[in-house]
């Protein structure tokens, strides 16, 4: 069976061939320190779904791009219908497989971060697109799959599944990723849905908190310990320990003393030094602990009342705590919310990171993604998002919002001198002398060399720049133009190389597009506080 098979022969046909892409990376890359974590960040539905797709009966053919595979030719040939899951980082790379697909009468799917977040862009370029996912809704596609060129359908179970396929079942899957990594082998297992916390900021907010069978979990961790060599076990769970007792009864019921290692991502507030013994005695290598403002967001850091400097105090304390007992820990930190204002967030931060030396810092900055969380629909309301181009909207680097109480100049300007101050030399060997265990101590120090962060913030360096001299970015951030800056542009064509000829028209439309008719609302770009101004007559 061909792909230029016409679409109404293979939609009637019983068995198919389904192509599954998991979009790790978004461009092609040679750092180390991708080339050892990358393969380990494969997702956990992806997987899921090429198992329900052989349990119907189907073939599946499933691709894991980390970044340092020939796309072109990983990419799976001779199939029905095409899978591909996400973030939107890489949501372009996604609609150029798509449109490549499409052009052979593939009818192609988007699920994934991105789906969930911009399932009404997505679907311009998707038959279809699935937000929270299930079994039937799988089934009932891989039924009736009948291509949309002119707008996909949006499907959505009303819940997240209440079971999933386990690591045996998705093991031919898993043990792709893992050839892709000689070092560091690690297998993502979830045991929880949704999240009991109700940050505004966190695209699980608003899904009910919801724990996996237990038995499955237990099936998983049995059969992972037999491995010749076992792997890391990373959590996926949105906050790791919410069910503290019944998961460590289920990891000590079943798991041999130091046979498994495992990480997670959970909250100030469930980490007490009791449970920290006990995480401790279970062979807990990795801590995610999100901090993400001195100024609110409390509740997940158990700080009552405590903002500014006396949170700072409260969990670093908490955070030399979880060191003592954690190898290896790493907090996150949102920068540019609106009870941010001047130096002082990134003053406190510099604090923390002298106060807790051994833990690795992660600094974000303000993103809006879509219709992924609360806050986003906020800012949506107050027209404080940006159209930045998807391959920008890494977290990391640039913010889609209107900051409420800073310039870009300034705002970038702050955030420079944090990153150069927590990744010094000085720092780094502080942090290297903090950590007593070989692996946090060399893994800090490989993540510093491999990012930008090792060579003085360069990336955010630039970008600071281009915000105050680029004219181009003036008219666009503040309003005035709805054209992408040629910085954006370049770097998206550099990133994307021979998929960026295969980008959909209306994409290329948008990033090439000419100078358009000024936007009678304009911006004041120099202001601290960015207000809509009347033009001048």
């Amino acid at each position: 069976m061909k792909l230029n098979q016409p679409i109404e022969q293979r939609t009637n046909r019983k068995f198919l061939k389904v192509g599954i892409v998991d979009l790790i990376a978004t461009r092609p890359t040679g750092k180390l320190f991708a080339k050892l974590v990358n393969p380990n960040y494969a997702s956990i539905m992806p997987q899921v779904v090429a198992v329900w797709v052989e349990q119907m009966g189907h073939e599946a053919h499933f691709v894991t791009y980390t970044g340092f595979e020939n796309l072109y030719s990983e990419l799976p040939d001779d199939i029905d219908i095409l899978f591909i899951s996400a973030f939107t980082q890489a949501a372009f790379l996604a609609y150029s497989i798509s449109n490549i697909y499409r052009k052979r009468n593939v009818v192609t799917v988007l699920g994934g971060p991105h789906a969930r977040a911009y399932a009404e862009d997505a679907k311009d370029y998707f038959d279809y697109v699935i937000g929270l996912t299930d079994r039937t809704i799988i089934h009932d596609l891989l039924q009736d799959f009948s291509p949309h060129p002119n707008e996909g359908v949006v499907l959505n179970a009303e819940y997240h599944p209440r079971e999933l396929p386990g690591v045996r079942e998705r093991w031919k899957f898993i043990q792709q990723n893992l050839d892709k990594s000689r070092i560091i082998h690690v297998v993502p297992i979830i045991g929880s849905f949704g999240c009991p916390y109700r940050c505004s900021f966190c695209v699980d907010s608003e899904v009910d908190y919801q724990t996996l069978p237990y038995d499955q979990i237990r099936e998983d961790l049995k059969f992972l310990q037999e491995k010749p060599n076992p792997p890391i076990v990373a959590w996926y769970d949105p906050n790791f320990g919410v069910r503290f007792d019944d998961y460590m009864e289920i990891i000590e019921s079943v798991v041999k003393s130091g046979t498994l290692r495992f990480s997670a991502e959970s909250s100030l507030s469930l980490l007490s030094e009791p449970h920290l013994k006990r995480l401790n005695k279970n062979n807990f290598l990795v801590m995610s602990p999100g901090i993400e403002s001195w100024f609110e967001f409390n509740d997940k850091s158990k700080q009552s009342r405590n903002v500014g400097l006396e949170k700072v105090e409260s969990v670093a304390e908490q955070a030399r705590l979880i060191s003592h007992y954690i190898p290896y820990v790493q907090t996150n930190s949102i920068f540019g919310l609106d009870s941010d204002d001047g130096q002082e967030p990134f003053d406190l931060t510099k604090r923390f990171v002298e106060l807790a030396p051994g833990v690795y810092p992660n600094y974000l900055v303000l993103t809006s993604f879509g219709n992924a969380a609360p806050l986003n629909h906020q800012y949506q309301l107050e027209e404080r998002v940006i159209d930045i181009p998807f391959p920008f909207l890494d977290g990391y680097s640039i913010s889609n919002v209107r900051f409420k109480n800073y310039s870009y100049v300034e705002f970038y300007n702050n955030l420079i001198d944090l990153v150069r101050f927590s990744f010094s030399s000085r720092m780094v060997w502080k942090r290297f002398r903090a950590n007593k265990h070989s692996f946090p101590r060399w893994m800090n120090l490989l993540r510093t060399i491999s990012s930008d962060k090792g060579g003085g913030a360069r990336k955010l360096v630039e970008i600071r720049n281009h915000f105050a001299t680029d004219r181009e970015f003036e008219a666009f951030y503040s309003g005035v133009s709805i054209k992408p800056p040629t910085f954006f542009l370049n770097k998206i064509k550099e990133g994307m190389g021979s998929f960026y000829d295969q980008l959909p028209p209306k994409v290329l439309e948008y990033l090439e597009r000419g100078e358009p008719e000024p936007n009678p609302r304009i911006f004041n770009f120099s202001n601290k506080v960015v207000q809509a101004v009347e033009p001048s007559t």
